[in-house]
């Protein structure tokens, strides 16, 4: 009984495996997986992301024309193919591998009026109003679009007195997606650029890394520094003392155990 069963569920397995293929699907032209990587000798990253990202673009574009010359040539079976391919490409998520705020590191200053930087933000701001729309659901790629001009703010106008502005909002839509160590940097570099900045960063950092991240000692100091820095409104304070006065308890606990 048990071999029939182990029978019964190989035949099964293969049939999965093989089913979803009909007739002319090109199985038998899949090329080889590659078993090596190109070396890249003292490349530095952002060198890497971008032949890559051109190389990327070049492959997507190479399949598109192919799909069209097959459909011209009349060649439906690597037609199939082309257009298979290309839609398994569109399915595989494409990250960005630039951080800004991590390229732009902590040294820059949040100090000169510019009215090009002015008018990016502002639109970056305004987007991404559109998107937050809705109050449960966002529109994820108009956040991201609007990511991706808090950004140019930061990469094209690193003096410019938004730079503090759009770190944070850049922030928030990082804690959106739940990427929450990029959220901590960007919260980071909006104090960082701007000690004066009139957003409560730290407070923002010190929920994160005490909500998410679990790094309590950071977030007693941040929570501290927004009390004694930061304009907060009442819950935000009253949230701020609340976890103070846990987490010096707790470390007062955990040194008297010692």
């Amino acid at each position: 009984m048990a071999r029939t069963i182990l029978i019964l569920l190989l035949v099964i397995l293969s049939s999965v495996l093989t089913g979803c293929y009909g007739p002319d699907s090109g199985r038998s032209q899949f090329l080889p997986t590659p078993m090596k990587t190109v070396s890249v000798v003292d490349a530095k990253e952002t060198d890497i992301i971008e032949h890559m990202a051109t190389n990327r673009l070049a492959y997507r574009q190479y399949l598109e024309s192919l799909t069209v010359y097959y459909k011209k040539s009349g060649d439906n079976m690597k037609l199939n193919w082309a257009e298979d391919e290309l839609k398994r490409l569109n399915e595989i998520p494409q990250y960005n591998y630039i951080i800004e705020a991590n390229l732009a590191g902590p040294d820059l200053k949040a100090k000169d009026s510019n009215n090009a930087a002015n008018y990016l933000y502002d639109e970056a701001y305004r987007i991404e109003k559109i998107a937050r729309r809705l109050i449960v659901i966002a529109d994820e790629d108009l956040l991201r679009l609007s990511l991706d001009k808090y950004n140019q703010v930061i990469k094209q106008y690193p003096t410019c007195d938004k730079i503090d502005d759009a770190a944070y909002r850049a922030g928030g839509i990082f804690e959106y997606f739940k990427d929450y160590t990029i959220a901590l940097l960007y919260y980071q570099r909006t104090y960082q650029w701007d000690p004066a900045t009139i957003h409560p960063a730290r407070f923002k950092a010190a929920y994160i890394c005490d909500e998410y991240l679990a790094r309590r000692a950071e977030a007693l100091e941040l929570y501290q520094q927004a009390i004694e820095k930061e304009n907060l409104d009442k819950k935000q304070k009253e949230l701020a003392e609340k976890r103070i006065a846990e987490l010096t308890k707790s470390d007062e606990t955990i040194k008297e155990d010692k």
